[in-house]
């Protein structure tokens, strides 16, 4: 596959790794901000390839991880109405709400349906105008033009019986809180190439020059991922902080304008709760007031009301800031599994518990700190 398998090249990958062996002369800690960054990492192996200087943590980069428990639930209770239908990507079924997950609430005979595209459920509200079709809009900046795009659709055909329930969350604000909290000791992050591809990256130059912490722009692939790396531990070396770009193939500095055109035509920056980390201030989306008719928390007002507690025994919350590894968790491996999740971050694709479990990280290894199998 042009393009892909290039990027998965042993040689090219090794010899990166030696670049940044030689490079490195003290400890430095990365955060990958992505969770199919994350994913990649292990499966590849590149968590225990890297120098023993160079610590990789888990950022919250995962869109189903840090959907709050509020929402799901909403989710949920907007489910089991006789006169919705509700609709969602695969990975939010099995995101563990208060008392059960949409596949309980679809195995009991709620419509909960799955779907690719945001535009295919405006066919399936056409083809149902009896009920009302909730799409259940999550995700990062990535996600957001097609949801937009959705709304625009419904606007322009006339579509009534189609809402947003909207879960959007934007990637600078949320590392900015995470470099202004006190337990967080980041030195670099690996910004997510899907997000600039679409923002691009001038946003993160204020970050980088203010907290004087450099950023690069970072693909998925292996070569990617080390190149980032070695990028950011170059700068951290030589004492720069800005922001660069390894996955120019895809992203440019000003990014894909259409796109941020439509996503600023149809929402709002608001401030949203972050599952497991709690609100942070203009890190969401909403839609904006002209198209507030296509708001299922204002169709369905009777969810606004509703206020959960997050699980006493799951730490995605910390895993998501980086402070703790999934393979920390007492419950890791035992009573929470693929099978049995306490939290989102082990049912979702990207979730970072969910990579240490599949890629068999269950235990640490004293003499690297690195995980091993």
């Amino acid at each position: 596959m042009k393009f892909v398998n290039e990027y998965r090249e042993e040689g090219l990958t090794r010899n990166l790794l030696d670049q940044l062996g030689s490079r490195v002369t003290r400890p430095w800690t990365l955060m990958e901000v992505c969770g199919g960054q994350t994913h990649a990492i292990l499966k590849s192996g590149l968590d225990q390839l890297l120098p023993k200087e160079v610590t990789l943590v888990h950022g919250p980069g995962c869109p189903v991880c840090v959907t709050p428990l509020e929402l799901i639930d909403k989710a949920i209770a907007l489910a089991t109405r006789q006169d919705v239908i509700l609709v969602s990507y695969g990975d939010m079924l099995r995101v563990p709400g208060s008392k059960q997950d949409l596949f309980s609430v679809k195995a009991a005979g709620g419509d909960v349906r799955v779907v690719y595209s945001p535009l295919d459920s405006l066919k399936i509200a056409t083809q149902n105008p009896d009920k009302t079709v909730v799409f259940f809009a999550i995700g990062f900046e990535t996600t957001a033009p097609a949801n937009a795009m959705a709304v625009v659709q419904a606007q322009n055909q006339g579509i009534s019986n189609f809402t947003l329930l909207v879960s959007h969350v934007t990637v600078p604000p949320a590392i900015s809180a995470l470099l202004e909290s006190p337990q967080v000791k980041v030195n670099g992050f690996l910004a997510a190439g899907h997000v600039c591809t679409v923002m691009g990256y001038w946003e993160y130059e204020p970050l980088a020059k203010k907290f004087n912490v450099p950023i690069v722009v970072t693909g998925f692939e292996p070569v990617d991922i080390v190149k980032g790396i070695l990028m950011c531990v170059t700068q951290l070396e030589e004492g720069r902080a800005e922001v660069e770009n390894a996955y120019a193939r895809s992203v440019q500095k000003e990014g894909n304008q259409p796109a941020q055109t439509v996503i600023n035509q149809v929402f709002e920056p608001c401030d949203r709760p972050w599952r497991g980390i709690g609100v942070i201030p203009g890190s969401g989306y909403r839609l904006r007031d002209e198209f507030s008719e296509y708001d299922a928390e204002l169709r369905f007002p009777e969810v606004q009301t509703i206020a959960t507690q997050e699980s006493s025994v799951c730490i995605s919350g910390l895993v998501l800031q980086g402070l703790k590894k999934p393979n920390e968790c007492p419950a890791f491996g035992q009573e929470c599994t693929p099978q049995t999740p306490l939290g989102a971050t082990m049912v979702s694709s990207e979730g970072a518990c969910a990579a240490y479990y599949r890629y068999g990280r269950f235990a640490k290894s004293p003499e690297t700190n690195k995980v091993s199998p």
